[in-house]
């Protein structure tokens, strides 16, 4: 069932929208890459988009290991929640950031007096507000299950906390880097709201061209040929980052999981318990400045995060008569010229993703309790590698190829006496394809973490395969599902990409209602395009917190 969910509803998709880039009056025809690729224009979009991504994971890596040190390592008062506030930026909609940046750098902002509005660095910036959580997540995921005795070897022998550091922690940390690097790199090279709202025409993506060569050129061929750009740049990605998630997975069952309890404090008052360092070695100052250095990143880093978020609140209570509510009470009127009010596209949205949710629970669900098993076969190990690099794909192809595929495909699909293109169900089918990645990924690690040896006894035993994933797998994988719908669910909300295509004008969901305020003119319709986005923004968080207080299994990344 998912490899017929993932051919009709992704693969034919993509397939029907780069075959116009192919074929031309139903013959081969590859004249389309060498016009696209000898426009200046071209070259310009590519060379943008491979600059935002690079600095976009280098700013991110910079602040995010840091903060991954202080936030899994150390112990201090509001640790819980801080990990927690560094998770929002990620799963907020994309449309959100952007106009969270905009709100901030734009004349009236707080940061207007730096002129950064419109500029290639607030787009850097915001890529790094959108990834820095994951980073932190993923190498704190590794760093909180290191065994400190390699560590507390060097320092025994006279290595300062740094050269400790440098030649032991990090080198152990360099797969759980590596993958935070290459899935931010992946983001950041398909990054389309925040990119469209930020850059505009001036300093937009391969994801922003392909959007706009279909909607306002019309040049389908041109964005087919865009579309196997980023293609070829997303197979490279995660051919990397499954390489070093590989490596990450190894690390984490030679590791001993370290406590809480046991993690060091942050500035102890009682000197440290560490053994006394050799002549010549580093004494209990010079670790309080390494804890120092970490926490005065992970300080600038969260005062980055919060910034946005305050400008925009701020921003959505100034009406034109000063101070106030006006913009939220008209959220319960029709937004501008749009048939619906915000509240009915907030209810459309919630409803769609509540849809798409299940749905790739139950796709994603069985993926993942497929690729975790471990055949004996060469051959049937490979095809569920395979199995799981093909369900990955959704992660980086453009969401406008996709959603502009359905509305090539959707037309009378197998013969069919039948336009899906007007369907309601179609849009939460295009969201749940790009959340099932997310589903595997998170239920993944855990039931791979399950010795196989229960499943063989319970077998032996007289039980059924299905009795076998309903007593073994499923009690455990239970604990991950949680975590695995709240991402989805936040995924699905702030989808932009495939349901500006999709959705119908006269039920659009909130991100898509939101960016269609920003176009239009007017003080009010953009005081009403802050309001939703704070709307938005809340929904999301709600989500999140609700879903962070399900414990989560150890193993899983995000």
């Amino acid at each position: 069932m998912p490899l017929v969910f993932l051919a009709v509803f992704f693969a034919w998709p993509v397939v029907a929208m780069v075959g116009r880039g192919f074929v031309s009056s139903g013959r081969l025809d590859l004249g389309a890459f060498s016009e696209v690729f000898s426009r200046a224009r071209t070259w310009r979009i590519v060379w943008l988009t491979l600059a935002q991504a690079s600095l976009g994971t280098v700013v991110s890596g910079l602040l995010g290991v840091p903060g991954a040190y202080l936030l899994y390592r150390c112990r201090f008062a509001g640790r819980g929640f801080l990990r927690a506030f560094v998770t929002v930026p990620f799963v907020l909609p994309t449309v959100v950031v952007g106009v969270a940046f905009r709100s901030l750098l734009a004349p009236g902002g707080l940061l207007a007096f730096l002129h950064l509005d419109g500029t290639f660095t607030a787009i850097v910036a915001a890529l790094v507000f959108f990834n820095y959580g994951l980073v932190v997540r993923t190498v704190g995921g590794l760093w909180e299950r290191l065994d400190p005795r390699a560590e507390q070897a060097a320092r025994a022998l006279g290595a300062s906390p740094w050269r400790a550091l440098g030649t032991v922690t990090l080198p152990a940390l360099a797969p759980a880097i590596a993958g935070a690097a290459s899935l931010t790199f992946l983001f950041c090279a398909t990054a389309f709201g925040t990119v469209l709202v930020l850059g505009g025409l001036r300093f937009g993506t391969v994801e922003t061209e392909i959007w706009i060569q279909t909607t306002q050129f019309l040049d389908l061929r041109a964005a087919a040929v865009l579309s196997v750009v980023q293609l070829v740049v997303v197979v490279g990605a995660l051919l990397v980052a499954g390489r070093a998630r590989s490596r990450n997975e190894r690390a984490l069952s030679l590791a001993a999981p370290v406590s809480s309890a046991h993690a060091p404090s942050l500035f102890p008052r009682r000197p440290s318990r560490l053994p006394r360092p050799r002549a010549g070695g580093a004494g209990p100052d010079d670790l309080r400045g390494l804890d120092r250095v970490a926490a005065a990143a992970t300080a600038l880093a969260i005062t980055f995060l919060a910034l946005p978020l305050v400008g925009l609140v701020v921003r959505s209570l100034r009406t034109p008569d000063g101070w106030g509510l006006a913009n939220y009470a008209a959220l319960s009127r029709p937004a501008g010229a749009l048939p619906v009010s915000v509240w009915d596209a907030t209810v459309t949205s919630l409803r769609v993703a509540l849809d798409a949710t299940v749905l790739s629970l139950v796709v994603g669900g069985l993926v993942a309790l497929v690729v975790s098993r471990r055949p004996r076969a060469g051959a049937v190990r490979r095809l569920v590698a395979g199995l799981d690099a093909a369900f990955m794909l959704p992660l980086g192809v453009s969401a406008v190829t996709v959603g502009f595929g359905f509305l090539l495909v959707m037309d009378r699909p197998f013969g069919l006496d039948v336009d899906l293109r007007t369907s309601p169900l179609l849009v939460p089918v295009a969201q749940a394809v790009v959340a099932v990645p997310l589903v595997v990924r998170t239920v993944l690690p855990v039931l791979r973490a399950i010795d196989p040896r229960q499943r063989q006894v319970a077998a032996t035993l007289g039980a059924s395969p299905a009795r076998v994933v309903s007593t073994v797998d499923g009690p455990v994988a239970l604990r991950a599902i949680g975590l695995a719908a709240g991402l989805a669910f936040a995924a699905s909300l702030g989808e932009f990409g495939a349901t500006s295509f999709l959705a119908r004008p006269d039920r659009p969901t909130l991100p898509v209602l939101v960016y269609r305020l920003i176009g239009r003119p007017g003080v009010e319709t953009y005081g009403m395009a802050l309001a939703a986005s704070v709307v938005l923004a809340l929904v999301t968080a709600l989500v999140v917190a609700g879903f962070e207080r399900v414990p989560r299994a150890a193993g899983t990344v995000i």
